[in-house]
């Protein structure tokens, strides 16, 4: 085709003919250019023959500058006419395809680099891929030709190109260099099946990852799970158990089945990118992606299971638009049988959800069916996403993660690793969240309510509010083999039950949990709502002059450019003042003007919704806080009682807000953020001491602002252990703790005027008495009742005394002494 300057001359005119309808973009261009070697020969591996894919791959190579396939290339004493070849011959006008011959080209390139063992040239597959670019569609029923796994023929071709030539997107792969294969001394004959078998592999994967994996039809997916033998087992005895046939435990079996599983299509995924595409321009200012490139680079050849925290319900589309924007499989998702709702549970169905119920205890029957849906998504590669968290956080924390799914995965990687397990932590943080509202109400008590189809109005009635952007960062990837590796060295040779539950499962799930929120939390996205909610929260009055919030805001910037939290971690453009406009623009900041400037405030409904946002990075700003916090009661303290002392509170920070450092790093740590204070004037070094400026210095307010991000969990921790210390050893038990800690938070919330509702949030309480115990502080006798080192008091007074506030003391403590005079009299 391309062999003489006549065919040259028309594949030129064709090409400009096609481009006059076909639009393309390349994959990926930001990782260019590629690790080519430009001394060396570059040879083009197409997958099948086509002469639109090579026209679309010749002109993307002009646009990126890379050698043009259509050109002739030397090999030594060899020249080839066009540097490419087709891996599979071209398929007739009806789809059907000849049997695998080894393209003449690359039978000469071996022949060539064989005989002089000085050459060499690189091999580049390149997949192209027509209705997959992000370019507006406005024709639904033409994804009915985008790509699919489906042999396709030219008249096929035709259409798609016809129908989604204006959507055609093409990605290099790395190249693979001939000489070292033909340098394993095989001969010419396996050498060619080698390099076929090698490109075999590649395509298919990177097909699997752009458009999914080979999928069997639904319904043949799900009597395939009844066939599984612990699903087997589990109807064996519900027919025994319910005293029903074995025909009808296996009837419902598949009921389970098909209330389980996804129907994932192609089309559906196609048409929500559509609907999507429009409601983000509409609702959102844009979408702010980073690091999506280092998954890229590794989700080729293992399963991904994506672990995003869990802010809003709209979380479960926008990674799916965003992995489907930029070339990789959209997953399938976990969702609540709550969303299963007429409509809308069959269009998220159709994009990939598939649903589970709130709790499967009592049903070992689903428990087994759900298990084994699971474990055929894993071991045939569908990329899987579930929220660790369980539910969205209400709080803007990181909630405790739920182990059930975790636990789950493990159990199916233990049955069967032939692809290895690839975790990605999303972090989704938005500047203004959907539920807003909603949170609001729930914050302040109200009952959440189910969720509800006419809930789609509310959002469209939000409209006239502005959103601001969506942050999406990808973290640092978990390589389950790896983990276990660390956790349980001799995994590999154990012998397992049929159950697939070793005796360090539970162990190794809770420590995996604890990693991947600690993974999502280095991915945070440090944004202006979450800067200026953090600064504004932290003034006794909600109120701050213009210059003054500015200030505080460059220097948590300036702070957090210092000692940066994480390198997944990002951070806003701009000074102070830009921040402030940004987040006045929204209206979450109201005003109001005088003869000296501008005051800022939040009102009081404002003042409720920003703990949710400056929650969000609330473990990015703990660390530097505590450090602030001991110089409040201190003037003076040298680097040893520091950090002594924040040896002994980090802990219950770290288990409460999965702050990443581990123990054996927190004085390098201490070290760096105590250097970045004296650059920024809030602290003076004098030899091993520091030294704090005068409580009447600009810089001591910024201290005490500073200081303040963490005060309310310090209280938290402070009353607990006072209304512990309150009691006789061995009359509480954790339950009894728990219940009294949320009332007295109560209770000082209304006479300090806290406006934080997750200060007495029980499950907060529940956490650090854990941690104590985990810890070994508090100990619990057979009966369940906690006790404590009679030192206990002493020690926690003693650094309390460095952190909080002499009246926050004495208030908690009367508190504590007059509920414990109640429950005497009672």
């Amino acid at each position: 085709m391309t062999r003489s300057p006549f065919r040259r001359l028309i594949f030129g005119t064709l090409r400009r003919l096609l481009y006059l309808w076909v639009r393309s973009e390349t994959i990926n261009q930001s990782a260019f250019p590629l690790k080519l070697d430009r001394g060396k020969p570059v040879v083009y591996a197409l997958r099948q023959a086509s002469i639109s894919d090579l026209a679309v791959v010749d002109h993307e190579c002009v646009k990126v500058g890379l050698p043009r396939p259509v050109l002739p290339v030397a090999v030594g004493e060899l020249l080839e006419p066009a540097a490419f070849f087709y891996l599979m011959p071209e398929p007739d006008w009806l789809g059907r395809q000849d049997k695998r011959v080894a393209s003449p080209t690359l039978v000469r390139l071996v022949n060539a680099i064989g005989h002089n063992a000085a050459e060499d040239v690189q091999i580049i597959p390149v997949s192209v891929f027509w209705g997959q670019s992000p370019d507006r569609e406005t024709s639904p029923w033409k994804l009915l030709f985008a790509d699919s796994w489906a042999v396709t023929g030219r008249l096929r071709k035709l259409v798609s190109i016809l129908a989604l030539g204006r959507k055609t997107s093409v990605q290099f792969a790395a190249p693979i260099h001939l000489r070292e294969l033909v340098a394993q001394g095989k001969g010419s004959e396996r050498t060619l099946r080698m390099v076929h078998r090698i490109l075999r592999v590649h395509f298919r994967n990177q097909k699997a990852a752009v458009i999914g994996p080979d999928v069997s039809h639904r319904r043949n997916l799900v009597k395939g799970l009844v066939h599984g033998p612990q699903v087997r087992q589990a109807i064996l005895d519900e027919a025994e158990r319910e005293k029903i046939s074995i025909e009808r435990a296996e009837a419902q079996a598949l009921k389970y089945g098909n209330e389980i599983a996804s129907d994932y299509t192609y089309s559906a995924i196609r048409f929500l990118e559509i609907i999507l595409s429009w409601f983000w321009n509409k609702i959102y200012d844009g979408i702010k992606v980073h690091h999506i490139e280092r998954v890229q680079e590794v989700v080729n050849g293992h399963e991904v299971i994506y672990v995003p925290c869990h802010r809003s319900h709209i979380d479960y589309l926008l990674l799916s638009y965003l992995l489907f924007r930029n070339g990789l499989t959209p997953p399938h998702i976990a969702a609540g049988i709550n969303l299963n709702m007429p409509v809308i549970g069959g269009l998220l169905r159709r994009g990939g959800a598939f649903f589970m119920r709130r709790t499967f205890k009592g049903n070992p029957l689903y428990t087994a069916v759900f298990n084994e849906y699971l474990h055929t998504l894993f071991s045939k590669g569908f990329p899987v996403e579930y929220f660790v968290e369980g539910g969205r956080s209400r709080t803007g924390r990181m909630l405790r993660p739920r182990t059930g799914m975790l636990a789950i995965t493990l159990r199916s990687f233990l049955r069967t690793h032939r692809l290895p397990i690839l975790f990605v932590p999303v972090y989704i943080g938005y500047e203004r969240v959907l539920e807003g509202r909603t949170y609001l109400g729930e914050l302040r008590g109200a009952t959440k309510k189910k969720e509800s189809i006419f809930d789609i109005f509310k959002v469209i009635g939000a409209l006239k509010q502005r959103f601001g952007s969506v942050w999406v960062n990808f973290g640092e990837p978990i390589r389950l083999a790896e983990f276990l590796d660390q956790q349980q060295p001799d995994w590999r040779q154990q012998e397992l039950g049929p159950d697939y539950r070793p005796d360090w499962l539970n162990d190794a799930t809770h420590a995996l949990s604890e990693r991947v929120a600690r993974h999502l939390n280095e991915a945070a996205a440090v944004n202006p709502v979450n800067l200026v909610a953090l600064a504004m929260l932290s003034t006794t009055k909600l109120a701050l002059d213009e210059r003054g919030l500015a200030r505080i805001l460059d220097m948590y910037l300036a702070l957090l450019r210092r000692v940066p939290y994480s390198e997944h971690t990002t951070l806003p453009e701009g000074d102070g003042n830009s921040l402030i406009e940004y987040v006045q623009g929204m209206q979450l900041l109201a005003e109001q003007k005088d003869a000296l400037g501008k005051i800022l405030y939040l009102d009081e409904q404002n003042a409720v919704l920003m703990t949710y946002y400056r929650n969000n990075v609330l473990h990015i700003f703990a660390l530097p806080a505590l450090l602030a916090s001991f110089f409040q009661s201190s003037p003076r303290m040298n680097r040893e009682q520091i950090l002594r002392f924040t040896h002994a509170l980090y802990p219950y920070l770290q288990s409460e807000l999965f702050i990443r450092y581990a123990p054996e790093q927190l004085d390098a740590v201490v070290d760096e953020w105590l250097a970045a204070f004296v650059e920024q004037g809030l602290l003076r070094r004098e030899e091993d001491t520091y030294v704090r400026p005068a409580p009447s210095s600009r810089h001591f307010v910024l201290l005490t602002l500073l200081a303040r991000a963490i005060m309310q969990t310090l209280q938290r921790f402070y009353m607990a252990i006072a209304l512990l210390l309150n009691h006789p050893q061995n009359t509480l038990s954790a339950e009894e703790l728990e219940n009294l800690c949320t009332v007295m938070a109560q209770r000082l919330s209304i006479l300090h005027g806290l406006n934080a509702p997750e200060f007495f949030d029980k499950s907060l309480f529940r956490h650090f008495i854990q941690s104590l115990l985990d810890q070994g502080v508090l100990r619990k006798d057979d009966a369940g009742k906690l006790s404590h080192h009679p030192m206990l008091g002493e020690l926690v007074e003693g650094a309390a005394k460095r952190v909080l506030p002499p009246e926050i003391r004495l208030s908690i403590r009367q508190v504590a002494q007059d509920r414990n005079e109640e429950a005497s009299i009672a």
